[in-house]
């Protein structure tokens, strides 16, 4: 089973409130006269919440299809997906 599969719940649950801090920070936006402070404070948190979804999502993809994965071809291949993946999120 895959692990975005049998983490679902928990991945799900970590997009959820990354969608609930963006919402409000739309919203705070929008109904103007914030504080910058706090818009870059909420900026940051969403980002922090990004950054600890896709160390979660890595996490997992590491151990299942490198840690574990017998062939060493595949892993290969799986290895050279993710840090394709890694360069693109890092650029």
């Amino acid at each position: 089973m895959a692990h975005t599969i049998r983490d679902k719940t928990k991945l799900l649950a970590r997009v959820r409130r990354i969608q609930g801090q963006a919402a409000a920070l739309e919203k705070r936006l929008d109904e103007g006269g914030e504080d910058c402070g706090a818009v870059l404070q909420q900026i940051a948190a969403i980002r922090g919440a990004v950054n600890g979804l896709m160390a979660a999502v890595i996490e997992g993809h590491l151990t299942e299809h490198l840690v574990n994965e017998p062939e060493p071809a595949q892993r290969q291949q799986d290895l050279d997906a993710v840090l394709q993946v890694l360069k693109s999120y890092l650029k």
